[in-house]
Parts: structure tokens; C-alpha cells; sequence
């Protein structure tokens, strides 16, 4: 809770300040006027997913702690509510847990996205007396979203956790209503490992789902899963832990239930080394069988931001908060559940940070 806490001060704070900022999302010292000592030099805004709004208070917090005359404001409002004000301009930075395709890209001005970070996505339920963790194989995680498993007591449930008695209870599927990069996440793996998935439902921040209860927000899924018992969601690690609802585990290709931590998504990262070489908006669901250890529903969260700008204080601002983020700012991943990216994952994003520049020119 406290990390949810940090989030909610850091917007109270600065929202008169950001209400104040022109539409690019950064302010820099103002003619009009003289300006107190301890008014902030720059404000940075950003928006978007809530996959990673609990490891973004924590940079927010370490950031403005070792630069106090910056002031970062940031909004959890979904991968997609942060692409749509990015898009419109709105925003100095957007968090997404889908990054932009080429399609995207060509509809926008110039535009960087680096991975920031990289978490499991966790597959939470409530059923009271479980003893043990829940295990799905990927067969069976796909018939419930489809709505061909309908009660806990399915075979198909019975095979994946043998000699575990289940209640006769219905099984009621959770999924987000609103524009999520986490969905995408959970589709792509289901689209991946199940062809009639992929055929009838496809994979992207939104999606038509065949069966299930709708809610709005992490916060939504879990309230609902929480009020009825034989309800089945999906959430990011970090929130689920944090309000004490219990994960399942994961059968990957290797023919292992893993569990979802941030070993076994810098796993997952790892067994995708090549393909992220040539694309770091690779997916990295559902590893190989070489991948032993890999939890096989992770994604990446990216940081977008456009390449150029007219003002260098604003470029300057955002690169430097950034910069933190994929250096610094990854001493806090794993405390708060997330994977603390691989070094050439940290590497390319500064590469491509580097490539920010002001009205064409490389930044100074």
C-alpha cells in the first residue's frame, strides 16, 4: 500500500502545477514574474499503464529526491488512455505495456519507445480452502477465457493439479473493460498457444472476450475477484502481492509450473535475446522449452517520448528523467516485483535515448 500511497502524493502535489503546463507535458522557468526559490525548474507529465504505476511512484520518489527542483507527474490511467493523450500531444512521456507497431508510428511525429521495465502478468483467483497454488496448463487457461471450462470441477482442472479438491463452484472469468496493455499481454500469450483463440479473438489492448465480467483498472479485476469466490483474473504481480491474493502457476514449454517472480521473467527476457536484439517491441511470451525457468506471461513496459522538440530545457528534462529510470531507477524493480532489466536491454535503451534531439539537432 505504501507504494500506492507515493503515487497519490506525487499527483496531489503537483496537480495544480501540471494544470498549469502547456500541452507538451514540461514547463520551464517563466518571464512572468519572479519566481520563488523553491518553485520547481521543470515539470514532467506522463500517463498511462497501470501495470507499472507501483515501480513508477518509486522512480518518481527516488528521482525527485535527488533533484528536487524537478517535479514528475503521472497518472495510472491504462496503456491505451496513455497512448490516446500521447498521441494528442498531451503528454511529455507515455507508459504503455504495448508498444506502437510500425502502423502507429507512421500516423505520429517522430517517436522513441524504451523498454523500462518488465514484469509477469499474474493470474489471480478466489478459492477459499485452496491449500496449495493454483496450477494451469496453457490448454486450460485458454478454455476458460473461451468459456469451455465453466466450473472448477472440469477435468481439465483436475489434470493440472492432481489430488486437489476443488469446490463445486462456477467459474466466473475476469477480464479488464478498458484499453490495457496487461490484456495485451495475457492475448498474445493465449493467441500464441491457442489457435482457436487467435482465430476468434485475437490479441491487442482491447479485445472482444467471449465470456466473462468486465472491470475497469487492476483496481476493478481485483475487487471483483475479491467479492465472489470461484472468480478467475488477471493482474501484475506487484498489485496482487500487495493486497495478498494468491497467483497461479504456469505450466511453459519446458513442461514446468512456474511461478510468476522476477527470476522467472528475466528469464523469459533472456530466452528472446536475439529476436529483442533486432526489435525490442519483441514479444517474450511463452519461451522455448530450452527456457526452463521462464515464466511464459511477462511483458515489457515502454516509455514513449517524441524524438525531437523545439525547447532543449524540456528535451533536456524528460531524457534526464528517463536516463534515471533505465539505470539508476532499476535498483527498485525487484523489491517491488518486477524484473530488473538485462543488460543489453539497458544498453539498447540508451541507445536509443541518445537519439533525442532539439529542432533536429542533438541534444547537448
Amino acid at each position: 500500500m505504501k507504494n500506492r500511497i507515493i503515487a497519490v502524493t506525487v499527483v496531489a502535489t503537483t496537480a495544480l502545477i501540471v494544470l498549469a503546463t502547456a500541452g507538451c507535458g514540461s514547463a520551464a522557468s517563466s518571464d512572468e514574474g519572479p519566481r520563488s526559490p523553491d518553485a520547481p525548474t521543470s515539470v514532467i507529465a506522463g500517463a498511462g499503464s497501470t501495470f507499472v504505476a507501483p515501480l513508477m511512484a518509486a522512480w518518481i520518489s527516488g528521482y525527485q529526491h535527488a533533484h528536487p527542483k524537478m517535479v514528475v507527474n503521472y497518472r495510472a490511467i491504462g496503456s491505451g488512455g496513455g497512448v490516446g493523450e500521447f498521441k494528442k500531444g498531451l503528454l511529455a512521456f507515455a507508459a504503455s505495456d504495448a508498444p506502437l507497431s510500425d502502423g502507429d508510428l507512421k500516423e505520429l511525429p517522430p517517436t522513441i519507445q524504451i523498454p523500462g521495465t518488465a514484469g509477469p502478468v499474474c493470474i489471480i483467483y478466489d478459492l477459499p480452502g485452496l491449500q496449495k497454488p493454483l496450477r494451469l496448463s496453457p490448454k486450460t487457461l485458454a478454455g476458460i477465457y473461451l468459456g469451455a471450462i465453466i466450473g472448477w470441477q472440469d477435468p481439465a482442472i483436475s489434470n493440472d493439479n492432481p489430488g486437489v479438491a476443488f469446490p463445486r463452484t462456477a467459474m466466473i472469468a475476469i477480464h479488464r473493460s478498458d484499453g490495457s496493455g496487461t490484456t495485451n499481454i495475457l492475448t498474445t500469450y493465449l493467441s500464441k498457444i491457442s489457435p482457436e483463440w487467435s482465430s476468434k479473438t485475437g490479441h491487442g489492448m482491447s479485445v472482444r472476450w467471449p465470456v466473462g465480467l468486465g472491470a475497469e483498472g487492476s483496481k476493478g479485476v481485483l475487487n471483483l475477484v475479491k467479492q465472489a469466490a470461484g472468480t478467475i483474473g488477471y493482474l501484475e504481480l506487484s498489485y496482487a502481492k500487495e493486497n495478498g491474493v494468491p497467483v497461479s502457476a504456469i505450466r511453459n514449454q519446458a513442461g514446468a509450473f512456474v511461478a510468476p517472480t522476477p527470476d522467472s521473467t528475466t528469464a523469459a527476457i533472456e530466452a528472446f535475446h536475439e529476436d529483442l536484439a533486432r526489435d525490442m517491441r519483441s514479444s517474450i511470451v511463452d519461451p522455448p522449452a530450452s527456457a526452463k525457468d521462464a515464466y511464459p506471461i511477462a511483458g515489457f513496459t515502454f516509455l514513449m517520448m517524441s524524438k525531437d522538440r523545439a525547447r532543449s530545457d524540456e528535451q533536456a528534462a524528460v531524457k534526464d528523467f528517463i536516463g534515471y529510470v533505465i539505470s539508476t531507477g532499476q535498483e527498485s524493480s525487484e523489491q517491488l516485483s518486477y524484473a530488473k532489466l538485462p543488460p543489453f536491454v539497458q544498453q539498447e535503451a540508451q541507445a536509443l535515448l541518445a537519439q533525442l534531439t532539439v529542432s533536429g539537432l542533438p541534444l547537448k
